[in-house]
């Protein structure tokens, strides 16, 4: 092989080890809002989704000409905790409570008939949409919380790339309902949002049964066909997909062994760490075994990590901070990340680890010595 051909191979690795970091952080990557990331995933679309669907059996959509590529990433529902909620995208970024998240799923499906749309009209639409529906309870935009919440999901379809505001600021009506606001709507990309493994039109049922069978109806979303009753599924999730108990489908060996690699990968690659207790034995037993080792060492290599292993667990450490979406503690470090840092010194100093009470009493020691510092 020559000079030149060996450069470029390393050139390849070296963007598709890039590309796979880049859509570890921002599952969704638009043209628009990130054009050097997108102009390399676009051209290495191909190894990148090979190896996502290789080792964590997640799909990639490349949409170069839609302007999009979209990672969507989905699990067996145990890793679903509640602690990477959406987020407010104004100060505090707090987390998205119920009433936001049903409001961004009646705005999504409001946007879906528009191409073009104004803040009043959208407002209107949801009124309307959740004023007939039994379940859902009144939007009132003459409360300045109910706008709030609003804009919150607005700013956040916004940054994801499903709106484009043409004219105005979605903020100005946090102040006032009659604040003149265009967007641009994005539906190809709008629908691209919801990363589930079974499509809800696959589960279609009579709408006077969605609020009495809706964790069931959800549950089926989450289920993965291709595992079958994979090893540690949860088996509500199992009959959900299934019309009857003679529907239930059973795994084979194969079946299992993909769901074990999947299953294992998927938490390294997206956890900031994995602590062997929180493994099943038949993973534990799949990352202790010569061939799970070797496809992760593999998996690692090919995606640019560096693996530290310990007797607790694994941590995969990025060298080059690419597939972090929240750094710590940062170069403008919150007060709680500068505190969290400033605690690793005593947590250090205890090997057998400190309880609640302990680091309270160590937090106020360091408060006691910079009494100004963090009043807040």
């Amino acid at each position: 092989m020559s000079n030149l051909a060996n450069q470029l191979v390393l050139a390849e690795r070296e963007d598709v080890a890039r590309g796979i970091r880049l859509l570890l952080r921002s599952p969704m990557i638009t043209e628009r809002a990130d054009p050097e990331a997108f102009d390399l995933l676009r051209r290495r679309s191909g190894p990148v989704a090979a190896w996502f669907d290789y080792h964590c059996g997640w799909n990639v959509v490349a949409e170069p000409r839609l302007g999009y590529i979209r990672l969507a990433k989905v699990g067996q529902g145990e890793s679903q905790d509640g602690t990477r909620p959406a987020r407010r995208l104004r100060s505090g970024q707090a987390a998205f409570d119920r009433r936001r998240y049903t409001l961004l799923c009646v705005a999504a499906a409001e946007l879906l008939s528009t191409p073009v749309t104004t803040i009043g009209l959208l407002a209107d639409r949801i009124a309307h949409a959740c004023g007939t529906d039994p379940v859902l309870p009144a939007f009132d935009t003459s409360r300045r919380s109910e706008r709030m919440a609003f804009v919150d999901v607005l700013m956040l379809l916004e940054s994801l790339g499903a709106l484009d505001v043409i004219d105005g600021s979605a903020e100005t009506y946090v102040d006032s309902e009659s604040a003149k606001v265009l967007f641009r709507v994005d539906a190809a990309l709008l629908v691209r949002l919801l990363a589930a493994p079974t499509g809800p039109s696959q589960r279609a049922v009579p709408a006077d049964e969605i609020a009495v069978r809706f964790n069931e109806l959800v549950g089926g979303l989450l289920h993965e066909p291709r595992y079958g009753a994979a090893p540690d599924s949860k088996p509500e999730v199992i009959r959900s997909a299934a019309e009857s108990d003679d529907d239930i489908p059973r795994s084979t060996d194969v079946q299992r062994n993909l769901w074990l690699r999947h299953s294992v990968l998927r938490r390294l690659f997206d956890d900031p760490v994995v602590y062997h207790v929180d493994l099943s034995a038949a993973q534990q037993d799949y990352l202790a075994s010569p061939t799970g080792r070797r496809i992760l060492h593999k998996a690692v290599e090919q995606a640019g990590f560096e693996l530290e292993e310990r007797a607790e667990g694994f941590l995969l450490v990025d060298p080059d901070a690419i597939a972090t979406d929240s750094r710590f503690p940062a170069e403008s470090a919150s007060t709680a990340k500068t505190a969290a840092l400033l605690l690793l010194d005593a947590l250090l100093a205890a090997p057998a680890g400190l309880d609640t009470a302990a680091l309270g009493l160590a937090a106020q020691a360091i408060l006691d010595q910079a009494a100004d510092w963090a009043k807040a």
